[in-house]
């Protein structure tokens, strides 16, 4: 134990995977028995170690290891199951680079190049998996060790580039050379180049296809090189031992070792662990997901400061956990957090060299543990960590079985665009690659970006002098930069506050930072606009009136109304209404085709003082019954052919048109307000897709509001000619019907909007006010005048592909997504929709004095980028639902 540095407390070293290898490899070698890895991560010091081992000898319960002995080289060897898994990938795309292992460092100093040369050649016949190519024999992989060959190290002289611009060439090229892709079949699977910037500058790029190495191997390469450049360098023979194996006996000795019982008993495990459906982890994506992606990949740094390494360090050894698992249980909650899952899988990968023999060997020993972790039941941070180290623990003793095996065994749902199992990697990286020391030279290594996406996230912890670097490895196709960055922001923040507060539950750990927290509640939220005093809606109306009055207002079909014309008409039908006790807060029924007289009867009623309840004529009669038995309504207006639609009520039923030539002799005069901003305006009822409908209560000051926000943001040639087509039981409506007449603006009836092209008035519509399926159809029907310059679109989920379809039109100008329950008075966001633009459309943020807020179950804010429920709130909500004052209660929450 003290050959490989282990303290007495075990933890110290963090107890990764790397670590307890190879004290399990010296063990098993020690007493030539077959210990569990779990064995190490269970004893927490030395002593307790020891005991077990003792324990296990006396009782004989460890079985006496297998032995990799040498096999004969005659015809093509079987693959390892984790080469197998890279030659299939490589079939599925024999130009991809995924998979290269490139190590770049710079030289500076003397470099003897012929004896840098020579040191790579021994190393590469040295160690058989260097010189193993892939043939394929019958259908079927095979490998076959080349004998040893004649390495060349290829030189590049940068001679004739400026010496100011070398550097970076020599840094292009090699990222260019690290993706280059390899042939499996031919070879060979390593290659050396070599880029003189200066006599005493060199960048050395060393890169290896993963199929013959992993990580660890490539420590081994590094020292290697180190050791029989010096070595040469001094005039003395190569200290490096013989090799009593090679990868190919591993090979064999693996197919035939996981087999009977002991793979019986570990797939076991795993299909318990894994069975079923295998949960997704969907993080929130910058595009759309495709059936089919590029794995385009890029990094973003992002260090961990040395404090709070070594405070999540000390939290572990204090909860008897490894470093390991704490990072793993935040991450795992970060996931959480992001995804809203409470099944969280994340793969991780272990050096996989559990035997002596092979720790000094090259190749591909790799394998990846699959770590699931149940996050249910609202969990504290403490008590997430249990959870974390005994499903560890589990993983660990069962790491035997190859995870292409596991793959194969499970059969999981396969999509090309994902890879199967898990979607996200967690990689600690305690055990770095070791200096190169080559005398008279100074040696420094550089990052190189993979080539491709092998997952949707990585998150790398490299253990540093100035506490872990972060860097999270992403695909570009599913996130954007700005993303990743938030995520590792928001992941310190939450690594912080779980080691500081482990007794809080994980949905209460903080994610932002105060500067974040005050963005998301107040900067975000800050749309405040002065607008004059309060007003009801049709005095935004009458005052039009006042200022055009020989402007059109409405048209319906070759019918056209000046503003004075539709106000006197108005007028006359409020004085009526007063005249039957119509005032503040009485509820008029209006069951009315769509008309100009529809419109008179809105403005009538508003201007008596009433609120108006929209009924459709296509309604059941069940439904226009209820309503009318909800509200009460006292009057009832309707047309001469829907009379017979008016249920049997205590309403005083007004027809219209029978009764106009009586209405038509009161004054054409506005009449004396007696609602204010604070009455009700109209009452507009929920569909009743989710229960009994509710009659939703909207009062003149939130309808203000959205008429003053209308006004700042379209201009009088967009407000020239607005179509209304949506029945007046929705409140698109009132949009198109009340912000064009309280702006100078023309209605333009029309029963649906799909009769547009139909119009006599086409050709002035300058706005169309829908939901994208029906603008869908209108496009496909080319059926959208050259005069619509803008085009809102609410009520369903709004695609680019849509938005941009629309842009191809001749006249169209702006696409706008807007979003917004009745309860808060057509509108709370908006977003103008960019032309050109490849992004999902999102629904804005909120309109003027509105507030928007995502927040979880517990109502707290949830961080940017993480799932919530939308909270709406500010001076367009309604006053609640009529008569239901508990659910009214449940949903407009304090």
């Amino acid at each position: 134990l003290a050959e490989v540095g282990v303290e007495d407390n075990f933890f110290e070293l963090g107890g990764h995977s790397l670590l307890a290898t190879q004290v399990v490899s010296r063990l098993n070698r020690a007493f030539q028995i077959e210990m569990p890895v779990r064995r190490v991560f269970e004893s927490p010091t030395v002593a307790a170690l020891a005991e077990q081992v003792t324990s296990m000898l006396r009782i004989g319960e460890a079985p006496r290891a297998q032995a990799i002995t040498r096999v004969p080289r005659e015809g093509g060897l079987p693959l390892s199951f984790a080469q197998q898994r890279l030659w299939f990938l490589d079939q599925l795309e024999p130009e991809s680079a995924a998979y290269n292992m490139p190590v770049a460092l710079y030289l500076r100093g003397r470099l003897d190049v012929s004896l840098l040369e020579q040191s790579v050649r021994h190393i590469v016949n040295r160690h058989e998996a260097l010189r193993t190519v892939f043939p394929s024999v019958k259908g079927r992989p095979v490998q076959v060790v080349e004998p040893p060959l004649l390495w060349q190290l290829t030189l590049v002289e940068l001679s004739d580039i400026a010496e100011t611009e070398r550097e970076a060439e020599a840094l292009r090229l090699a990222v260019e050379e690290a993706h280059r892709p390899f042939d499996l079949a031919r070879g060979p699977l390593v290659r050396a180049r070599l880029w003189r910037i200066h006599t005493e500058l060199h960048l050395l790029l060393l890169t290896i296809h993963h199929i013959v190495s992993d990580g660890w191997s490539m420590g081994i390469f590094v020292e290697e090189l180190s050791a029989i450049y010096s070595a040469s360098f001094e005039g003395r023979p190569s200290p490096l031992a013989e090799l009593p194996i090679q990868y190919a006996d591993y090979s064999v000795w693996q197919r035939e070792h996981l087999a009977g019982e002991a793979l019986a008993a570990q797939l076991a495990y795993w299909k318990r662990q894994l069975g079923g459906r295998l949960p997704v982890i969907e993080l929130p994506n910058d595009r759309p997901h495709l059936p089919a992606t590029t794995f385009r990949v890029a990094t973003e740094s992002w260090p961990l400061d040395a404090s709070l390494s070594e405070k999540v360090r000390r939290f572990s050894r204090e909860r008897g956990v490894t470093f390991f698992m704490t990072l793993l249980a935040a991450f795992q909650t970060l996931l959480h957090r992001y995804t809203g899952l409470e099944d969280i899988l994340v793969g991780t990968p272990i050096a996989g060299r559990t035997r002596l023999e092979t720790e000094k060997l090259i190749g591909l020993f790799a394998n990846t543990l699959v770590l699931r972790t149940d996050l249910s039941g609202a969990p504290t941070f403490d008590e997430l960590l249990a959870r974390v180290r005994e499903m560890t623990l589990e993983a660990h003793a069962h790491q035997e079985v190859p995870f292409e095996m596991l793959v194969e065994e499970l059969q999981p749902d396969r999509d090309l665009s994902r890879p199967p199992v898990f979607q996200v990697m967690l990689v600690l990286q305690n055990a770095p690659l070791p200096e190169m020391n080559l005398p008279g030279l100074e040696v420094q290594q550089l990052e190189l970006e993979a080539a491709a996406a092998k997952f949707d996230l990585i998150l790398f912890l490299r253990e540093r002098a100035g506490g872990l670097q972060a860097s999270w490895e992403y695909n570009t196709d599913r996130l954007d930069s700005e993303t990743v960055r938030r995520m590792a922001r928001h992941f310190q923040t939450l690594l912080e506050n779980s080691v500081t507060h482990p007794e809080e539950r994980i949905s209460r750990l903080e994610l932002m930072s105060e500067a974040e927290r005050h963005r998301v509640l107040v900067e975000w939220n800050d749309t405040g606009s002065a607008y004059e005093s309060a007003q009801c809606l049709h005095q935004f109306f009458e005052r039009q009136a006042a200022r055009t009055p020989d402007a059109v207002a409405l048209i319906h079909q070759t019918e056209r109304l000046t503003y004075a014309e539709l106000n006197g008409r108005a007028n006359q039908l409020a004085h009526r209404l007063r005249a039957e006790g119509v005032g503040a807060e009485s509820l008029v029924g209006v069951l009315m085709r769509r008309s100009t007289e529809m419109v008179v009867a809105l403005l009538g009623v508003l201007k008596a003082g009433g609120a108006y309840v929209p009924l459709d004529p296509a309604y059941p009669a069940e439904r226009i019954e209820l309503m009318l038995a909800d509200t009460q309504a006292g009057v009832v207006l309707t047309q001469e052919d829907l009379q017979e639609r008016v249920p049997a009520c205590d309403a005083r039923i007004i027809n219209l048109d029978a009764e106009w030539p009586d209405i038509a002799r009161h004054s054409t005069e506005n009449p004396p307000a007696v609602a204010d901003e604070r009455d009700l305006a109209y009452l507009i009822y929920t569909s009743g897709s989710t229960g009994r409908p509710k009659g939703v209560a909207i009062e003149h000051r939130s309808a203000a509001m959205l008429l003053h926000w209308a006004r700042e943001h379209f201009t009088d040639a967009q407000l020239a000619g607005v179509l209304a087509s949506t029945s007046i039981c929705f409140d698109l409506s009132i949009f198109e019907i009340f912000v064009p007449l309280a702006w100078g603006g023309t209605v333009i009836l029309a029963t649906n909007v799909l009769e547009l092209p139909e119009l006599e008035a086409a050709g002035e519509v300058t706005l169309i006010n829908t939901v994208p399926s029906a603008l869908t159809e209108l496009l496909r029907i080319k059926g959208v005048p050259e005069s619509v310059v803008t085009v809102n679109l609410a009520g369903e989920p709004l695609k680019n592909t849509l938005a941009q379809r629309a842009y191809a039109e001749p006249g169209i100008e702006q696409v706008l997504n807007l979003y917004g329950p009745s309860e808060d008075t057509t509108y709370s966001t908006w977003a103008l929709i960019e032309k050109g633009s490849t992004q999902a459309p999102s629904i804005g943020r909120p309109i003027a004095n509105t507030q928007v807020y995502l927040l979880d179950a517990e109502w707290q804010p949830v961080a940017q980028g993480l799932i919530g429920e939308l909270y709406i709130g500010g001076e367009g909500l309604a006053r609640g639902y009529l008569n239901r004052p508990e659910l009214t209660a449940e949903r407009f929450v304090p």
